[in-house]
C-alpha cells in the first residue's frame, strides 16, 4: 500500500501548495501486465495512468489515504485503457493537457541481487554518470521502496523542470516537502502526530519554522501594543504566509495555476 500513502502525501502537498485547490490530477506510471500471460514476459508495457481526485477539506489525513487507496484500486482495474483514448473521449490533446506534466512515480526495490546469468552471459546493472539528463516531466515526485533493506527506508525525490524552477525555488518546495513530511511522520516534531492525522487536512502546514518566527516578528513590530486576544494568531500568519507567497512565487508559474488549467 505503500502507492496509496505516496499519493496522499502527493495530493495533499499539492493541495497545500496550491493554496487549497482540491480537485487535483497527476499521472503515475502503470506497468500495466493486467493478464497472468504478461506477468513474465520480456518487453515494455507500461502505461501512463491520470491519478484524480475531488479531495474533501473535512477529511484527515487518514481519511485521505483511505479514499486514495479505493481510487487506486478502481483505476487498476481499467488500467488497460490506453491515455490517448481516455483524452480523446474527453476531447482533450495530449500536448495541451497541464496534469499530465504533474507526476508521481514510485519505485520499488524488491530483490538486492545485482547479477543475472543467461548461459555464458553475466549481466549486472552499470550506474551511467549523466552530466544533464532532461526531465521527463514539469514537476514529479519519486518514492524509491527498498523492500529488501533491514531499516525500511522510503527515499524522496524532487525532479523539476528547470525550464520553469528556479534552482532557489526547487530548493525551497524541498525544504517545505520536508518540513511537511515531518509533520506526518516524525518522532521528533514538536507536535502530536496522531493529532495532525486526524485533523481535517487543511490543518497542515508549508510554513516553515524560520518563516513563523519571521512572520511572529514583523507583526509584533508592526502593531506592538495590541494584544490578541480572540484573534487567531495562527489566521494572522495565515494572512502574511499569503502575502509572501505571493512576492516570493513559490513556483515560478505557479502550482495553483497549472492545476487552474485542468
Amino acid at each position: 500500500e505503500v502507492i496509496s500513502l505516496g499519493l496522499a502525501i502527493f495530493y495533499s502537498f499539492l493541495f497545500k501548495s496550491s493554496h487549497d485547490q482540491n480537485d487535483l490530477c497527476v499521472t503515475c506510471l502503470n506497468a500495466n501486465r493486467y493478464r497472468t500471460e504478461l506477468q513474465n514476459m520480456m518487453g515494455m508495457f507500461v502505461s501512463t495512468l491520470p491519478y484524480r481526485i475531488q479531495l474533501n477539506t473535512h477529511w484527515s489525513f487518514n481519511e485521505l489515504v483511505k479514499h486514495v487507496r479505493e481510487k487506486c484500486l478502481s483505476i487498476l482495474e481499467h488500467s488497460h485503457y490506453p491515455l490517448q483514448n481516455i483524452l480523446t473521449d474527453l476531447h482533450l490533446n495530449q500536448s495541451t493537457v497541464p496534469f499530465l506534466q504533474i507526476s508521481f512515480d514510485l519505485m520499488t526495490i524488491f530483490s538486492s541481487i545485482n547479477q543475472f546469468s543467461f548461459d555464458d552471459v553475466s549481466l549486472k546493472p552499470v550506474l551511467l554518470e549523466k552530466l544533464f539528463e532532461a526531465a521527463k516531466f514539469d514537476f514529479l515526485l519519486r518514492f524509491v521502496y527498498n523492500s529488501t533493506s533491514d531499516d525500511n527506508i522510503l527515499s524522496c525525490h524532487l525532479i523539476c523542470s528547470r525550464d520553469l524552477f528556479e534552482d532557489t525555488t526547487i530548493a525551497k518546495i524541498g525544504q517545505r516537502f520536508q518540513y511537511f513530511f515531518e509533520q506526518l511522520f516524525s518522532m521528533d516534531f514538536d507536535v502530536n502526530q496522531t493529532d495532525l492525522i486526524i485533523s481535517p487536512v487543511t490543518k497542515l502546514s508549508l510554513i516553515l519554522p524560520d518563516e513563523v518566527n519571521e512572520l511572529h516578528q514583523i507583526v509584533l513590530c508592526r502593531q506592538p501594543n495590541i494584544t490578541y486576544e480572540g484573534i487567531s494568531f495562527l489566521y494572522l500568519l495565515h494572512m502574511l504566509y499569503e502575502r509572501k507567497m505571493y512576492e516570493y512565487r513559490f513556483v515560478k508559474h505557479d502550482i495553483k495555476t497549472v492545476l487552474k488549467r485542468i
